[in-house]
């Protein structure tokens, strides 16, 4: 701590601490901990950081229970990650595991599996053909944080869904 803050009264600490949190909040949300860390390394006395981590929640600019639902929407809408990487990225953003389990809690087997299929479909110039091709499409989804058992369902589904509209496809030109 510098000379010049352990000067200043424990107002005018609070009101430094609030300041540099305000600017820290401004860029993006944060978690507890992710901001407890900022002003840490910003040389903020520990319980000024407690004393405004608590005004940041009353005043609802910190909120990690809304921050890990908005990372699991984003992460599953955007990048197509699957529960697992996402629970791995909020755990390691310090969000308490209860909040996790309610964040990502959303999603049943069949919304997942969905998700995972369609990320084949977008990522995967074609359908898996040969073992190799099928290893890659479970790499894939594996390092996106779906569960190896979801991916085989992933890619068997992906293969089953193709089959039928071939099948669909050759009695249509039948029936023609």
């Amino acid at each position: 701590m510098t000379e010049s803050w352990t000067a200043l009264d424990p107002e005018r600490r609070l009101a430094h601490a609030l300041e540099l949190a305000y600017r820290h909040l401004h860029r993006r949300d944060r978690t507890e901990a992710q901001l407890r860390g900022h002003l840490a390394s910003r040389d903020v006395h520990g319980l000024v950081v407690d004393e405004a981590v608590r005004a940041l929640v009353r005043q609802g600019y910190l909120d990690d229970a809304r921050y890990a639902r908005v990372f699991a929407e984003d992460r599953r809408a955007l990048d197509g990650w699957g529960t697992e990487r996402i629970e791995r990225a909020l755990l390691a953003a310090g969000i308490d595991g209860k909040l996790v389990a309610a964040a990502v809690g959303g999603r049943d087997a069949g919304g997942e599996l969905d998700a995972a299929v369609a990320l084949l479909r977008r990522r995967c110039r074609e359908i898996p053909a040969t073992d190799r091709e099928r290893e890659r499409a479970l790499g894939l989804l594996v390092r996106k944080g779906y569960d190896l058992e979801l991916a085989y369902d992933a890619v068997r589904e992906l293969e089953r869904a193709v089959v039928d509209q071939d099948t669909r496809q050759m009695y249509e030109d039948r029936s023609r």
